[in-house]
């Protein structure tokens, strides 16, 4: 049987992990700058992360949410001391799509509407809605196509306040990443998050923080939203969330009321997924990662800066992109084959840097040097 053909894959295969590096089968270490796709938060195979999944898998792997799981409310416990949003409240599920879905329904749900706002080069899934409010027509099927999804362009306040004048009445939520992606490490402004929030407040509408890649302490707070001084009414999670373990959850504001059978998922909140959440919970808060994160970002940022020929150096954390202009073409896959360094990108030419929030300033510094050397290579060639 053949694997279904959809994803663009580099000849490598990866069989230890350990931090911030990973091996392939021939032993050869590759420093990680990408995280799985911002998936590892606290280091691959982190001690206590392994020890708590083992312990749990010797207990009880999975039943389900007919039953009372304590680690739930273990996990919901250890989150709002951590992110602050101590009155809010926790739904699990098991994926950064099915976060979003979740959201806008739970959305529609509290306003009793149909439209949804949202952006430019915003990505937010590939299941259904989720997908239908994603900026890249080439991954949305026809059975995807709705007229519920109004697109405006990301941190253009004048639209956004015009379209909330002209039909306000009829927007369940507004959707938005506090630091884009897929979509090339886009930042939000403040003004413009905090312009949704008067918004959304004003017409009572729903604004939904996407933090599934910027969230989970990668800009050096909780949420990148937190850096505008907005509390959304719901925040989606997943990537950060279990290290590698999959599980994604909604937090929801105290306003928003639940009823039996409003959300369901059958694997969400598992005891296994919530041993590897809260193992990386305990992990972030006893090493102190959200202020590392945010540390190690400006490091590396101020010294991506003093780097000759890349542009557009942007982000928080370790969350951060920057352009490769023409001349520097190959850039990305010179890191990776001849370097040994993984990176993730955005197309057409952007890098980014998603690692470890337990990366060290000698590992960063690793990175730099090959960086330089990669850059010079091409340049002399």
């Amino acid at each position: 049987m053949k694997l279904f053909d959809v994803y663009p894959l580099n000849n490598i295969t990866i069989t230890k992990a350990l931090g911030s590096y990973v091996w392939d089968n021939n032993g050869i270490q590759y420093l990680d700058m990408y995280g799985g796709h911002a998936v590892i938060s606290i280091g691959h195979t982190h001690p206590h992360w392994v020890t708590s999944i083992e312990k749990q898998l010797e207990q009880i792997a999975f039943y389900s949410n007919s039953i009372i799981i304590p680690l739930q409310q273990q996990l919901a416990d250890k989150l709002a001391l951590l992110s602050g949003k101590t009155d809010y409240q926790l739904f699990l599920c098991n994926s950064g799509a099915e976060a979003n879905e979740n959201a806008l329904k739970l959305a529609s749900f509290h306003t009793g509407r149909k439209k949804i706002v949202a952006f430019t080069k915003s990505f937010h899934g590939r299941t259904s809605l989720a997908v239908a409010a994603t900026d890249n027509p080439s991954i949305v099927a026809p059975v995807n196509e709705t007229d519920n999804i109004i697109f405006l362009p990301f941190n253009d306040e004048q639209a956004l306040e015009a379209l909330f004048d002209k039909m306000g009445n009829e927007i369940a939520a507004v959707i938005v990443e506090g630091i884009q992606g897929v979509g090339g490490i886009n930042m939000a402004t403040d003004t413009f998050l905090q312009l949704i929030r008067e918004l959304t407040t004003k017409f009572g509408a729903v604004y939904i923080a996407d933090s599934v890649q910027c969230g989970y302490g990668r800009s050096g707070q909780f949420f990148a939203h937190d850096w505008a001084g907005v509390n959304a009414d719901i925040y989606s999670m997943a990537k950060g969330m279990g290290n590698g373990f999959p599980i994604g959850g909604i937090l929801i504001a105290p306003h928003i009321q639940p009823k039996h059978g409003m959300l369901g998922t059958t694997f969400g909140g598992n005891h296994l997924a919530c041993a590897a959440a809260l193992a990386v919970l305990e992990v972030m808060e006893n090493e102190n990662l959200i202020s590392m994160a945010k540390q190690r970002g400006m490091y590396l940022m101020n010294q991506l800066k003093s780097i000759d020929g890349i542009e557009n150096i942007r982000g928080k954390g370790l969350m951060i992109g920057f352009d490769v202009p023409d001349s520097l073409k190959g850039l990305k896959r010179k890191l990776l084959e001849e370097y040994f360094v993984f990176t993730g990108e955005a197309k057409p030419n952007v890098i980014r840097l998603l690692p470890s929030l337990a990366i060290s300033r000698k590992q960063v510094d690793e990175f730099l040097e090959a960086l330089k050397e990669a850059i010079q290579s091409i340049k002399e060639n």
